[in-house]
C-alpha cells in the first residue's frame, strides 16, 4: 500500500512536473517584456512632454521687438498755401516697406519676386539688407498704393510696410525754387521747407509735439496764379529763342512781397531726382550775373540823386572812352551830344560812364551799396548768393560797372533796388511771406529822394514809348523799363554773339503796384536777319507776363488816362 502511494505520488509528480515548469518560464520573461514595454513609453512620454513644455514656453516668449522708426507724428510738417489760400505743399500717408531678415526664408527668392513690382530695386544692395541678422530693414520708401498691393500679392513672409508722411506738391514744378524739397524723412532741405525747419519746426518734431492738428498753415506771399503763367512764359521763351535758361520774378513795389519767381529749367518737388543738376540751379536767388544796362537805372538815379546832374543837363557821346587798351563805345551810337533822357533810352554807355564819373568812384560805391546791391540779400528763402565786386575799385571799374559789368549781383536783388529806384525811394527788403504795408513801411529805408524816384519813372516811361523798350509795353497798363544786354565772358574774353538780357519794368508806372524783372541767357535770335538783343526778346516775355498777370492781381487797365511820359515837376 505505502508503495502503491509512492508510485502515485510519483506518476502524479512525474507529470506535473514539465507543466509547472513551463509555466515558471512563460511568467519569467512576460515580466521582462512588460518591463521593457513601461520604460519605452516613460522615454516616449518624456520626449512629448518636453516638446509640449518647449511649445507653452516658446508660446509664453516674447519675439524679439522690431526697431521701428520713432513715433510717425514727430515728421508732420505745416501746409504751405499761397496768398488766397491755394494749398502749395501738403503731407499725404504712404506706405514704406521693411523687412524682418532673421524671417526670411528664401533671400534670391524673395528679391526676384520683389523685382517684378520694384524693378529700380537695387539687388545687391537688398541682398546685402535680407542676408544679416538685423532685426529691422528698410527696403523702399514711400511706395504708391498700387505698387504696397501688388508687393502684398507676392506673399512673402518676413516684409511688411510702415504708415509714413510723404510732401506733395500739387503743382508739381510751379513754385519748386521757392517751395524747396524735403528728404526720406520729410525734413526740410531747401526752399522755404528748409526755413520753415529753421523757425522751431524741427525742435517741435524732436519733442513730438508736431503734430497734424497742431500746425498752422504757413502763408507765402506767391499768387499761384501768377507763378504758373510766369514759369509758362519762361518755359515757352526758352523754346522760342533757344535759351539755355530763363528766369523771372513779379515783386509788389509797395510791399515787397515776392509774388511770383521762377528759374528753368527747374524741377519736380514730387520727384526731385535732378534737383541738384548744375543747369538746375535757381538762378534768381542763388546765381550772380553782370546784369548789362539795366544797372544804368542806377547809375541814373545816383548821379540825379547826387544833385551834380540835373535830368536836362548833357553828355558829349560823340567819341568813345579810351582807358589805355580798352575802349568804351555805344552799341548803336548817336555820336552827338545827348540829353539825360536820351543817355536813358538810347542806353549809351559812354553817357552813363559820364555820370558816373561826376559822381566819383566812392560815391559811386557808396550809393550801390545803399541800395542793397554789395552786401549778401537778407530775405527768407536759404538759397541766395553774395554779389561779386572789384577787389579795389579803380576808375575803369567805376565806368564799366556804370554800365553793367564788371559786378555781378543776383536778378531777384537787381529787382529789390529796382522797386526802390521807382516807389518814392523807399528800399524794402524782400518777403516770400504776406506782408501789409504797414509792416513793409516799418521795415523801409529811403536810399533816394522821392522827387529822383519820380525822375526815374519819367525815364522808364519814356523808354517804353520811344527807347529799347517799346516792345513792353501793353496797352492799358502804363508800362516802363530798361533793358540790358550784357555780352557773357567765353574763355576769359567778353564775347559779342553770346548774351545774358534782362528787362525790368514797373507798372502802372505813374504810381507803381508791381515790378516786373525777365532774364534769359544765351537767346538765339528768333529768326533769320534779327538780332538777339533784349529788346527783341526779354522785353516782350514782359509784355506778355503784365499782359497776363495784371488783371489776376487787380491793376484795372486804364485806356483815358495820357499815356505819353510826363515829367510833373523837377523841382
Amino acid at each position: 500500500m505505502s508503495m502503491m502511494r509512492l508510485l502515485g505520488r510519483k506518476r502524479v509528480a512525474d507529470s506535473a512536473s514539465p507543466e509547472t515548469i513551463v509555466l515558471e518560464g512563460s511568467r519569467g520573461r512576460s515580466g521582462g517584456s512588460h518591463g521593457r514595454v513601461v520604460m519605452a513609453m516613460g522615454v516616449v512620454f518624456a520626449i512629448y512632454a518636453a516638446i509640449g513644455v518647449r511649445l507653452v514656453h516658446l508660446g509664453m516668449e516674447e519675439e524679439p521687438g522690431v526697431n521701428l522708426p520713432s513715433n510717425q507724428a514727430s515728421a508732420s510738417r505745416p501746409d504751405l498755401v499761397d496768398r488766397n489760400g491755394e494749398v502749395l505743399a501738403t503731407d499725404i500717408k504712404t506706405a514704406s516697406l521693411f523687412a524682418e531678415p532673421r524671417r526670411i526664408v528664401d533671400v534670391d527668392e524673395a528679391i526676384e519676386k520683389l523685382l517684378t513690382v520694384l524693378p529700380d530695386l537695387d539687388y545687391e544692395q537688398a541682398y546685402r539688407r535680407l542676408d544679416s541678422d538685423a532685426g529691422f530693414v528698410w527696403l523702399k520708401r514711400q511706395l504708391s498704393p498700387r505698387q504696397q498691393a501688388d508687393i502684398l500679392a507676392l506673399g512673402i513672409p518676413g516684409l511688411g510696410f510702415r504708415t509714413e508722411k510723404r510732401r506733395f506738391y500739387p503743382g508739381g514744378p510751379t513754385a519748386s525754387h521757392i517751395l524747396g524739397l524735403v528728404n526720406v524723412d520729410n525734413k526740410g532741405i531747401a526752399g522755404m521747407e528748409k526755413y520753415v525747419d529753421e523757425q522751431g519746426l524741427a525742435d517741435l518734431q524732436a519733442l513730438g509735439l508736431a503734430a497734424r492738428d497742431t500746425l498752422e498753415p504757413v502763408q507765402l506771399s506767391i499768387d499761384l496764379r501768377v507763378q504758373y503763367l510766369l514759369r509758362e512764359e519762361l518755359v515757352s521763351a526758352v523754346d522760342r529763342y533757344k535759351a539755355v535758361a530763363a528766369g523771372g520774378v513779379v515783386l509788389n513795389a509797395r510791399t515787397g512781397e515776392v509774388v511770383a519767381m521762377a528759374s528753368v529749367p527747374d524741377f519736380d518737388p514730387n520727384n526731385p531726382h535732378n534737383a541738384l543738376d548744375k543747369d538746375r540751379l535757381n538762378r534768381m536767388s542763388a546765381g550772380v550775373f553782370e546784369m548789362g544796362s539795366t544797372f544804368k537805372v542806377f547809375t541814373t538815379a545816383m548821379a540825379l540823386d547826387s544833385g551834380l546832374v540835373s535830368i536836362n543837363d548833357s553828355f558829349d557821346a560823340t567819341r568813345p572812352l579810351r582807358f589805355g587798351r580798352f575802349t568804351i563805345n555805344d552799341f548803336h551810337g548817336k555820336r552827338r551830344v545827348l540829353s539825360v533822357p536820351e543817355v536813358f533810352i538810347y542806353s549809351s554807355n559812354i553817357g552813363t560812364a559820364k555820370m558816373a564819373d561826376v559822381v566819383g568812384i566812392e560815391g559811386h560805391r557808396e550809393f550801390l551799396k545803399r541800395i542793397g546791391l554789395l552786401d549778401k540779400m537778407d530775405t527768407e528763402l536759404p538759397e541766395v548768393a553774395r554779389p561779386t565786386e572789384p577787389a579795389e575799385w579803380k576808375k575803369l571799374n567805376s565806368v564799366t560797372i556804370s554800365y553793367g559789368h564788371g559786378m555781378a549781383t543776383t536778378p531777384l536783388q537787381t529787382a529789390v533796388a529796382g522797386a526802390a529806384m521807382i516807389n518814392g525811394g523807399k528800399l524794402i527788403p524782400p518777403t516770400f511771406l504776406k506782408r501789409s504795408e504797414e509792416e513793409a513801411m516799418a521795415v523801409a529805408t529811403q536810399v533816394i529822394s522821392e522827387r529822383t524816384s519820380q525822375q526815374m519813372r519819367y525815364l522808364f516811361r519814356l523808354n517804353a514809348e520811344k527807347g529799347s523798350g517799346r516792345r513792353a509795353d501793353v496797352e492799358g497798363y502804363y508800362v516802363g523799363g530798361k533793358t540790358g544786354t550784357a555780352e557773357k565772358v567765353v574763355n576769359g574774353r567778353y564775347s559779342n554773339n553770346v548774351r545774358f538780357n534782362a528787362f525790368i519794368a514797373g507798372f502802372p508806372i505813374n504810381d507803381p503796384d508791381y515790378l516786373v524783372l525777365v532774364i534769359i541767357d544765351e537767346p538765339k535770335p528768333e529768326r533769320e536777319g534779327l538780332s538777339a538783343t533784349a529788346g527783341l526778346n526779354s522785353a516782350p516775355m514782359v509784355h506778355n507776363i503784365i499782359r497776363r498777370a495784371a488783371p489776376l492781381l487787380g491793376v484795372k487797365p486804364d485806356f483815358g488816362h495820357e499815356a505819353e511820359a510826363l515829367l510833373v515837376s523837377t523841382q
